[in-house]
């Protein structure tokens, strides 16, 4: 809820503060002395359009600033941090600044961000009534919302019963829309990877063969360059025809050594190197003359493998780089043309379940319906005998659930109508239900919609007749009225106080009002004093205690704080009032 909001500069305000808290406040004050700029500041922190005629004569800008309480508004807490500001302490500053020029700033938690922005993230905040505003409850997507809250569980579980089918139904036809737009692609691509491999198939690559092949062709076509230096360097190591070679050099240097042996240790040690030496030449000889002996020119094999290897490198210029690339690839296309190759069966099985989940949603959506209907007589029922008490007695309230009836389509594509009963609906996530609030002010007048069948001040009353009727169910947790009163007196000004302070038994009230018989059931009552110097009008806000409630309720009484009549009354109408207010 908000704690506190904080203006500056702004109309006849230069600097004041106003504190407010659960329950219900009103704030009063003579003619002029700057009520409407309290609501025109909640205008501006929710992102109404700013007028650089509100800032303060002689002020450069003019700022508002509201503390939010989030212990209990999480999603407003998210939304917050979604917008890039802060929660500290459980607490948001939202801020506006208007310049004399007309520019506009707005800042959430901290930081600045579009004026869209700001009305974005404080439109579940307040909800605003007057007789200027464009209300919450008269856009058509609230007027259903509010009805569907008044139905209770019972019409929440059918809300969300139909839900869940209608996002089915829109996977469902998404899906079969995609599948048969793509059914001509889909077959050029199951050729395509047919044909591919087939080619695969047909040569039957190994893993890691065109490696292996590559390093065989190497070795055929250079068998006689290999063998020649295969022999030099055996006969380096071990000369069949005498020549000096390294094993007889090895052998000489080790039998040196061992004949001093005896006359320096270091001397043994080193033969006994030189031992290792001679054993290695000679398992390296043996090893050289075997892989000599082993090769031999084999020209047919030659061309075995370089045949094999052209077959292997047509599959690595069109499938991948090397041979496991193109083995993965084909893995990975068998899967794919298996998929592609069920096509028309998918999309046989996707047109069963569209109709299957048709029939399901069209259920859902008479049950919905008749919920929708039966409760929209009750509450029709509910806010005409609001209307009643607060002095209007011929009004009557309507609640129209209708449908949108269209001709049958030629065929089931995504968001064709629903067929509920012999009817085809126009159906969207909410329902196949449009939800208007008609009212019939006067006797014998024909119901209109809300903004068109009532003025400022009966709208007003309107808007608090359905708050009063849907309290406890509303998602906004203050609830700014101005001048609700407007236009009325005695009993119907006492039965507005009434109302009131009901509603602000489940949410945060906040009151503009110039009658006393409704700021008697305030649970803090707010002055706007005005002052002047002479050449400075402004205007500040107080807090009062019981005696000078007392003494603000004989001014509006009788237009005179000190007359003992007024005040008389004025303790009576408190005395009267005490016990049906919010936090009594």
């Amino acid at each position: 809820m908000l704690e506190e909001i904080r203006i500056g500069s702004l109309g006849v305000i230069d600097a004041s503060v106003l504190e407010l808290g659960p329950g219900l406040t009103v704030i009063t004050g003579e003619t002029g002395a700057g009520k409407t700029m309290i609501v025109t500041a909640l205008g501006l922190l929710l992102g109404g359009r700013s007028d650089s005629g509100a800032v303060r004569s002689g002020a450069r800008t003019a700022r508002v600033e509201g503390v939010v309480h989030t212990a209990d508004l999480p999603d407003f807490a998210a939304a917050v941090e979604d917008a890039g500001g802060a929660v500290e302490d459980d607490r948001v500053v939202l801020a506006r600044n208007v310049s004399a020029e007309g520019r506009s700033r707005a800042f959430v938690g901290g930081a600045t961000v579009p004026v869209a922005t700001l009305a974005q993230v404080s439109e579940s905040l307040v909800a605003v009534h007057g007789q200027s505003d464009q209300h919450r409850l008269l856009q058509a997507r609230a007027q259903r919302e509010a009805l569907d809250r008044f139905g209770g569980q019972p019409l929440a579980a059918l809300a969300a019963a139909y839900t869940a089918l209608h996002d089915r139904l829109d996977a469902t036809e998404r899906e079969l829309a995609e599948v048969v737009a793509t059914a001509r692609d889909r077959a050029r691509e199951a050729d395509l990877l047919r044909f591919g491999l087939s080619e695969v198939e047909a040569v039957s690559p190994e893993p890691g063969e065109d490696a292996a092949l590559s390093a065989e062709e190497a070795r055929l076509g250079f068998a006689d360059t290999l063998r020649t230096a295969a022999e030099q360097a055996r006969e380096a190591l071990s000369s069949e025809h005498g020549d000096p070679d390294a094993l007889a050099t090895a052998s000489a240097a080790r039998t040196a050594l061992d004949g001093v042996r005896e006359h320096d240790a270091e001397a043994g040690e080193l033969a006994d190197r030189l031992a290792e030496v001679t054993y290695l030449l000679s398992d390296v000889a043996a090893d050289v003359a075997s892989y000599a002996s082993r090769l031999e020119t084999d020209p047919a094999r030659l061309a075995t493998v370089s045949e094999r290897r052209a077959a292997l490198t047509a599959l690595t210029r069109k499938y991948g780089d090397t041979i496991d690339e193109v083995l993965a690839w084909a893995e990975q296309s068998s899967r794919r043309l298996l998929d592609l190759d069920g096509t028309d069966e998918r999309i046989e099985e996707l047109r069963a379940e569209q109709q299957a989940v048709r029939e399901q949603l069209a259920e859902a959506a008479g049950a919905l319906s008749a919920a929708r209907t039966e409760a929209a007589g009750r509450l029709a029922e509910a806010v005409t005998a609001e209307l009643t008490t607060l002095a209007m007695p011929h009004a009557r309230l309507s609640v129209e659930v209708r449908q949108h009836e269209v001709a049958a389509p030629e065929s089931l594509t995504r968001g064709a109508p629903l067929r509920v009963g012999k009817r085809w609906l126009r159906h969207a996530a909410s329902g196949v239900d449009e939800v208007e609030l008609l009212l019939a002010a006067n006797r014998g007048a024909d119901p209109r919609p809300l903004h068109k069948g009532a003025s400022g001040g009966e709208l007003s009353r309107v808007m608090l007749a359905l708050e009063v009727a849907l309290a406890g169910t509303s998602p906004v947790p203050t609830f700014v009225f101005d001048e609700v009163d407007a236009g009325v007196g005695g009993t119907a000004a006492v039965e507005i106080g009434r109302r009131l302070a009901q509603l602000a038994r489940t949410a945060q009230v906040l009151v503009v009002t110039h009658l006393p018989q409704v700021a008697a059931y305030a649970d803090r009552h707010v002055v706007v004093e005005k002052s002047s110097d002479g050449s400075v009008t402004s205007s500040g806000l107080t807090v009062l205690d019981e005696e000078q409630r007392v003494s603000e309720l004989s001014r509006m009484l009788a237009g005179m704080a000190d007359s003992d009549t007024a005040l008389a009354h004025a303790r009576e109408l408190l005395e009267v009032a005490g016990p049906a207010r919010a936090l009594h």
